[in-house]
């Protein structure tokens, strides 16, 4: 081997180094490149296969809400209306149930308060009887407060409830029917009847 020769060329250090990185890049840079191809075309399959079945998503959900209905069959709008009345049936089923669960517990709560409003009662029966008139809230009305209250001042009136007309005011409904009702229908109610 000379100094000029190829194979010492070939053989250098620097020249070895070039020469494997190259043969590196021919042979396994197309295996990379096939690989990162069929990797590719299979993402883009994916990809293509979700947005597909998003779009049919997003269809149904319109459907599912009344909208874009026009392109539809009649057999597809029966199993659309089907779909519906299960969700329907299922939504009333599931409801149902919380409210009776509900209830149960309102009833035991119901119970348990019961049980112990008895055992108050039979306690306080124990003790010394129950007072009913000591017990009973006074509704009076509050004494004077201080001088310094004075822009509030009690109202005299009385407190009563009259229901109905004054006693020297005629009543309407003797005034339009004096005699009695055939029909058996109070004078008020005879604009309704037919």
């Amino acid at each position: 081997f000379s100094n000029r020769g190829k194979q010492y060329e070939f053989c250098s250090s620097s020249s070895m180094l070039k020469t494997l990185e190259r043969y590196q890049k021919c042979n396994y840079g197309t295996q990379e490149t096939t690989v990162s191809t069929k990797e590719t075309q299979s993402s883009q399959q994916e990809y293509l296969r979700l947005k597909a079945h998003f779009e049919a998503l997003q269809r149904s959900q319109r459907n599912l809400l009344g909208e874009d209905l026009g392109p539809l069959s009649g057999k597809e709008l029966e199993q659309l209306e089907q779909q519906l009345d299960m969700s329907l049936k299922q939504i009333r089923s599931i409801k149902t149930q919380y409210m009776i669960d509900q209830l149960a517990d309102l009833q035991r709560k119901e119970q348990a308060l019961s049980e112990s409003n008895n055992a108050l009662k039979r306690k306080l029966e124990a003790a010394g009887g129950w007072d009913s008139t000591g017990h009973q809230m006074e509704y009076n009305r509050q004494p004077a407060q201080a001088q310094a209250d004075n822009f509030f001042h009690p109202l005299e009136c009385d407190p009563t409830l009259q229901i109905g007309y004054p006693s020297g005011y005629p009543n309407p409904i003797t005034v339009a029917a004096p005699g009695p009702s055939v029909t058996n229908f109070m004078p008020w109610m005879a604009g309704i009847e037919g």
